[in-house]
């Protein structure tokens, strides 16, 4: 969030808001402006709205792959573990330059290239696979998008962020956040056996994050006539 120069009157759009945790945090930067709050999950957008109230915040169930409802161009884009759920980058970013106003700002963090590859190996051992559910690019192919899409003054990097587990949570945290896209509709005994599958496979309860992070603008408008 420190990424965005907010003078505290914009109107930002909050790009898959989750349970607002990180959204109440940006309207504590937003004493005279507002958020949009947008999440695919009606169940996420409820919880937001728990924790949020309706002050200084609109809320929208939309799906990014899709062109974005909201009106008027927004002044900012703030987006926390949500691009790599998206499977089309060149879709999203278009998108997301479609509703921000000239010289606007996107400043994103999501999975990048090698994020949890000890999982995913794990996961391909038992002759699964998570196809095309998750997008982890790479900073050359995510700048390359970018651009095409219409920002400029782009800066895109990985880092490795290892995270330690509790060992007695492991096993769900698998099945609930890591493994979730897989397991869904499997009968609860399934899924916590497939949980328990991939996690004696994988070297210790820890799980092997990268992160991609993005900061863009749009394009200012030409002046000339």
């Amino acid at each position: 969030m420190g990424w965005l120069d907010l003078a505290g009157n914009e109107r930002v759009l909050d790009a898959g808001c989750g349970t607002g945790r990180v959204t109440e945090r940006l309207l504590a930067r937003l004493p005279r402006g507002h958020v949009i709050a947008l999440d695919g999950s009606p169940a996420m957008i409820e919880r937001a709205r728990r924790r949020l109230g309706d002050r200084g915040v609109k809320y929208l169930i939309a799906d990014l792959m899709e062109p974005l409802p909201i009106g008027d161009a927004v002044d900012a884009i703030l987006s926390t573990a949500t691009f790599h759920w998206v499977p089309d980058h060149e879709v999203l970013f278009r998108h997301l330059a479609a509703v921000l106003r000239h010289d606007g700002q996107l400043a994103a963090q999501c999975g990048g290239a090698g994020n949890i590859a000890s999982v995913e190996a794990a996961v391909n051992q038992l002759g699964r696979s998570f196809g095309g559910a998750k997008t982890f690019a790479t900073p050359e192919q995510t700048r390359e998008r970018l651009s095409a899409a219409g920002f400029t003054d782009i800066e895109v990097w990985l880092h490795d962020e290892p995270t330690a587990i509790p060992a007695e949570d492991f096993e769900a945290f698998l099945e609930t956040v890591c493994l979730s896209g897989l397991v869904e509709g499997m009968p609860a005994t399934d899924r916590a056996a497939f949980a328990h599958e991939v996690a004696i496979r994988m070297p210790g309860p820890e799980i092997d994050y990268v992160r991609l992070n993005i900061r863009a603008r749009t394009r200012s408008r030409d002046p000339r006539p």
